[in-house]
């Protein structure tokens, strides 16, 4: 299983000026500009900018959602009791891929979603093959016998870049998420501006 296109995940990490998922090989560690010709100009944002921008950074760095899903998201993060914004990040880390790279069963977001995708996570024993599979409090993941194989698993459990957080316990190849985290616990390697993002959808 490969990884797709790192030079364009790289290109994200320029256009958000930081290093999105805080990787040691992201040119943003050593060219801090935005990709093209013109990447030094950046001017004042306004207020409508700023916010694109944080709904723009969640979305990439959960794997590049599509704008339909996360409005979706965005709805039911409202329909639900609490603050809205609180409310679609624990939506977003309830995510199966989000999962399956939080517990560092991949080295990426996009490698946790191809580990999915091809059949190789069970969910509390049954094959689940749907990314965007939410997962509950209490449920078990684990990579089946043909996705412990895999360098970029091995990759990704080895690496140093990122500890599991403590909503999730991990026992070899088998994850078990303990609860809903809020935005305070989940080990963004920016800041994430949920708010922002609110009202950005509030408008």
């Amino acid at each position: 299983m490969s990884e797709k296109r790192p030079q364009a995940k790289h290109k994200v990490d320029r256009r958000f000026g930081c290093n999105l998922w805080g990787r040691g090989k992201s040119p943003f560690n050593i060219r801090q500009s935005r990709p093209g010709m013109h990447g030094q100009a950046r001017g004042k944002q306004t207020d409508y900018g700023i916010q694109l921008m944080a709904k723009q950074k969640l979305k990439a760095y959960y794997g590049n959602i599509g704008e339909k899903m996360f409005r979706k998201y965005y709805k039911e993060a409202m329909r639900l009791r609490g603050d809205t914004g609180q409310n679609l990040i624990g939506l977003l880390e309830r995510r199966l891929d989000a999962v399956v790279y939080r517990a560092k069963l991949a080295p990426t977001v996009f490698a946790a979603r191809q580990l999915v995708s091809h059949k190789h996570v069970l969910v509390n024993g049954k094959k689940i093959n749907i990314p965007s599979y939410l997962i509950k409090e209490g449920d078990v993941i684990e990579l089946r016998d043909s996705g412990q194989q895999i360098p970029a698993v091995q990759q990704g459990m080895e690496s140093p870049e990122r500890d599991i957080p403590e909503y999730i316990d991990v026992n070899g190849f088998k994850a078990t998420y303990l609860r809903t985290p809020r935005l305070e616990d989940v080990p963004y390697p920016v800041q994430m501006e949920p708010n922002l993002v609110v009202e950005l959808y509030s408008r």
